[in-house]
């Protein structure tokens, strides 16, 4: 679904068969401004921007996507139809409101980090809600941390779940090698040091550390920094603020977190009249 796409069902969501306050009031020219009732980190101007041109509405932003607002911020200001302004007002919230929850969740993981000095990546999932994953990881990107897959297409993931079902993991690699796209990546999901290592010499790209302790996966980091250095390494799996430094030291290139944006709080904004 693209984005004017995504943008247009949601406003037809809400209005339905029509506005009943719009069949009765007669029109008039207003100004409006979203007014932030919480501190956070801006996001959503893309998806502002495009219902804004859509329903033919003035606006101008006091804030770019990744900005820091603090309580009582005047993040943005339109100006147009009284009308248009009310169809759109709880579309524009929904919108801006997810959007900087994910960002400024995502931001309070990235300050942990970048305040101990810890440059390692952060990257999202594809734990997202249906039909929303452009929007959601979107907003993860306006919170600092990176985009892992965007689907199933883009990178050959293999699972526990696909393990499962594969008899000979070395020969199922060579395999994909010549029938996946060139450019695309392999990535193997390990739960254990033996499994890790052992798969770094099947010529995988990326290998998973998942559900592994931190000092299992410095045993892991210690024997591909010596053997095969160019193999990326992902923790994931159980990984919350309070245990995110412990993975970080381990030497990794990245850590995985589905609660990026399934565990993100919107953010309370209001719509004011002027």
């Amino acid at each position: 679904m693209s984005e004017i796409e995504f943008v247009k069902s949601a406003l037809n969501e809400d209005i339905g068969r029509g506005d009943l306050f719009s069949k009765i009031y007669i029109d008039k020219h207003v100004k409006a401004k979203v007014l932030a009732k919480d501190c956070g980190v801006f996001s959503g101007k893309k998806y502002a921007s495009i219902l804004f041109q859509y329903i033919g509405i003035s606006f101008i932003f006091n804030y770019d996507d990744g900005d820091r607002f603090n309580k009582g911020d005047v993040l943005l200001e339109i100006e147009g139809s009284y009308l248009l302004i009310l169809k759109i007002e709880r579309t524009l919230l929904n919108l801006l409101q997810h959007s900087c929850g994910i960002a400024t969740n995502v931001k309070s993981y990235i300050d942990i980090l970048r305040s101990n000095s810890i440059d390692t990546i952060i990257l999202d999932t594809r734990k997202t809600r249906p039909n929303m994953r452009e929007f959601e990881k979107y907003s993860v990107l306006n919170g600092g941390a990176t985009n892992h897959r965007l689907g199933l297409d883009d990178c050959l993931m293999i699972k526990d779940t696909n393990l499962a079902h594969i008899d000979n993991l070395y020969e199922f690699i060579k395999l994909s090698r010549r029938k996946i796209p060139w450019t695309a990546k392999i990535e193997v999901e390990c739960g254990d040091i033996k499994l890790a290592k052992e798969v770094m010499s099947y010529g995988v790209d990326i290998i998973m550390c998942d559900n592994m302790a931190p000092k299992d996966i410095k045993e892991v980091v210690c024997f591909r920094d010596m053997n095969y250095p160019y193999i990326m390494l992902e923790a994931s799996g159980n990984i919350s603020k309070s245990n995110i430094l412990d993975y970080a030291k381990t030497g990794v290139n990245a850590i995985s977190i589905g609660s990026l944006i399934h565990q993100s709080v919107w953010i309370d904004l209001s719509l004011k009249m002027a």
